[in-house]
């Protein structure tokens, strides 16, 4: 039987065949003395890989995710003596644990608050607990900084490498997680200053689990993620990581600075393969043309020397353009009489002076909506003026909400 352990593959069929059988109501006790022997071996990679594999045949992650909490008990024993690997201060995954640690000092305290709410005499005055207990439920609020650099962030890198199941798996989590803590916030904006059955009832009943959930995926996260992200993630992958999370913040910390290893570096093979590479991602001609066409206002873009360089050929172009005004000065481009206000918002961007101008008309029906903005480097040097114009007739009679998908 050991020859088989061995043998990663084996494992996978073993392990499948292990979730498959919790899945149809097997307790984790006689799964767990079962597949003793395999569970021995079994390290955080594998968990996900076989998780992977359970969607790929078709098993909805809403199901993984409905014994997630049974999928990690049974492996528990062989993720606790798992051997963590070293990361050094600032490495985003550092920064994640230092994030649990403050989080779970806020859970902690929080507890100890509910706790004393519960035991509190019906019709006691507890005010400055659940003051308390406000203050503290913003700090864990500050988690959703923490999702969302995961969701952002480590989950496209992830399904770049080919891992797409178990970030679904743990995102329908977060959501979970969220959707609870929205209510714990209405508990506490609805909650009166006097200890009372029903209190204590939401806080056994909602609170409590809520607070247990999130520290059961800070476990998940330590010892099957992260681990499983240190596999795959390649050293200018964890650099990339790095540079984009200062976009979306923190929960709680501020992390240290941090520099990636410059070994095992990728090429960056996008322009060998024809693509224009941009800051935030990269498209074929073809590509980045269609989506300018498409966009659902018009841009014309002039260069620092006045002179027009593109403009958007979409379908319903509010102001005629031809290929003709390409190399044009900006000047020749307007009637004589309103040449001035063109030049004087030029000269005002050139100078610094402003940031926008804004003007609106109403011409053939529509309400055409005209902007123009300066652009500028990272260094805050000049480059252009870029113009942008839409009809907006039909945004302006907008009102409430729209949250259902029109049938066609």
């Amino acid at each position: 039987m050991s020859e088989l352990i061995n043998n990663r593959e084996h494992r996978q069929k073993m392990l499948k065949e292990m979730i498959t059988d919790l899945h149809s109501g097997q307790s984790v006790e006689s799964v767990k003395e079962r597949f003793k022997e395999l569970l021995e071996h079994v390290g955080a990679t594998e968990i996900s890989a076989m998780e992977q594999m359970l969607i790929e045949e078709g098993m909805p992650a809403e199901e993984i995710k409905r014994l997630c909490d049974v999928h990690t008990a049974v492996f528990k024993d062989s993720l606790d003596v798992q051997e963590q690997a070293e990361v050094l201060q600032g490495h985003p995954i550092h920064t994640f644990k230092e994030e649990n640690k403050a989080l779970s000092k806020v859970i902690a305290n929080i507890e100890a608050i509910v706790s004393e709410i519960s035991t509190a005499t019906t019709g006691a005055d507890v005010a400055p607990l659940l003051q308390k207990w406000r203050d503290h439920h913003e700090s864990l609020l500050t988690l959703e900084k923490h999702f969302s650099r995961k969701e952002n962030i480590i989950f496209p890198y992830l399904e770049k490498n080919g891992i797409t199941g178990p970030p679904k798996v743990m995102w329908s989590l977060h959501d979970e997680i969220r959707r609870d803590l929205k209510n714990i916030t209405s508990l506490l904006q609805d909650s009166d200053t006097l200890a009372d059955k029903r209190l204590t009832r939401e806080i056994t009943d909602h609170v409590i689990p809520t607070l247990n959930t999130i520290k059961e995926l800070f476990y998940k996260e330590e010892n099957i993620l992260f681990p499983m992200c240190l596999e795959t993630l390649a050293p200018d992958e964890w650099e990339e990581v790095y540079s984009q999370s200062d976009d979306i913040g923190y929960s709680l910390i501020t992390p240290k600075p941090w520099t990636a290893d410059a070994k095992g570096k990728s090429a960056d093979v996008t322009q060998a393969l024809g693509f224009i590479k941009l800051d935030t991602g990269f498209f074929t001609t073809e590509q980045l043309n269609s989506m300018l066409k498409t966009l659902p206002f018009d841009i014309t873009f002039v260069d620092k020397d006045d002179i027009v360089r593109y403009f958007s050929a979409g379908k319903e172009r509010i102001f005629p353009r031809t290929p003709a005004i390409i190399g044009r000065n900006v000047e020749n481009c307007h009637p004589p009489d309103s040449v001035h206000v063109v030049e004087r918002i030029v000269d005002d961007f050139k100078n610094n002076r402003r940031e926008h101008a804004d003007f609106w008309i109403q011409m053939q029906g529509m309400f055409v909506y005209i902007r123009y903005f300066p652009v500028r480097n990272e260094n805050g040097e000049y480059l252009g003026v870029l113009e942008v114009t839409q009809n907006i007739k039909h945004i302006r009679t907008l009102d409430g909400e729209k949250r259902i998908l029109d049938e066609q």
